[in-house]
């Protein structure tokens, strides 16, 4: 994704096919990347908010293509600050989520957070339909 920061706030999404290969990455790894390291997440309802609202077909161009950069660098296996760390392994995860979230904070509607908190509530009661994917 090429994202250019004029002012310190804008950013522009200018590759559109960028935008379409995150999105595939984050539909087909998603689930399977959060349900290994379930517990070792401290931003789990985030992650879930910003994943419902990049999927959801309402969210405006901008805000998913800045989304799915954000969950995409979730999903990779190469990340700043290795994944398999103890602690500070979702470190740098989580500062590229908040970023991302900060930046199209309007467009996490209400009943984005409604069904990630839905989704951590299933996770905890270990329901067998506890996470979508």
């Amino acid at each position: 994704m090429t994202a250019s920061v004029p002012t310190g706030t804008e950013l522009t999404i200018t590759d559109p096919e960028r935008v379409a290969q995150d999105e595939r990455l984050v539909r087909r790894s998603f689930w399977l990347k959060l349900r290994a390291n379930l517990h070792r997440i401290p931003f789990l309802e985030d992650l879930l908010a910003a994943y419902f609202c990049a999927t959801d077909p309402a969210t405006p161009y901008r805000a998913k293509g800045i989304l799915l950069a954000a969950l995409a660098y979730f999903i990779l296996p190469v990340d700043v600050v290795p994944d398999w760390l103890l602690i500070a392994g979702f470190t740098d995860d989580a500062a590229v989520l908040a970023a991302a979230i900060q930046t199209v904070r309007a467009n996490l509607t209400p009943a984005h957070w409604a069904r990630a908190k839905e989704t951590l509530r299933a996770e905890a009661s270990g329901s067998e339909t506890e996470l979508p994917g």
